[in-house]
C-alpha cells in the first residue's frame, strides 16, 4: 500500500463511521483522559491518550504486521495533533481573556 492511500484511509476511518459510532473524537478523548487519570491517579491530557493509543497499535505490529495498525497509527496521530492545535487555541483564548476580562 502506498503511503498516500494508506492516508487517506486513515482519514476516511478518522471522520466517517468511527465519529458517528464513538461521538466527536476530541469530547471522546477527553472522556478517556478523565476516566484513566482517575484510574491511574495520575492526570492524563486527551493528547496522551492519542499518543498511547498509537502506541498500543505500535505494540501489536511487534506480533503481526497489517495494514489496519499502520492505518490506526496515522489516524491516532493525526487526532493527537488536532488535539494539541485545540488545546493551544483554548490556552492562548482564556489567556487574552485573563489579560483582557472586558472584551
Amino acid at each position: 500500500m502506498k503511503s498516500e492511500d494508506l492516508l487517506k484511509e486513515a482519514i476516511k476511518v478518522v471522520t466517517g463511521p468511527r465519529e458517528k459510532d464513538y461521538g466527536n473524537k476530541y469530547t471522546n478523548h477527553v472522556n478517556i483522559a478523565e476516566l484513566w487519570s482517575s484510574y491511574l491517579n495520575y492526570k492524563i491530557s486527551p493528547h496522551d491518550v492519542a499518543i498511547c493509543m498509537a502506541l498500543v497499535k505500535i505494540a501489536r505490529l511487534k506480533n503481526r504486521r497489517t495494514k489496519d495498525c499502520y492505518i490506526d497509527i496515522a489516524g491516532y496521530t493525526a487526532i493527537a495533533a488536532e488535539i494539541e492545535e485545540k488545546e493551544k487555541k483554548k490556552t492562548l483564548s482564556k489567556n487574552k481573556e485573563e489579560r483582557c476580562p472586558h472584551n
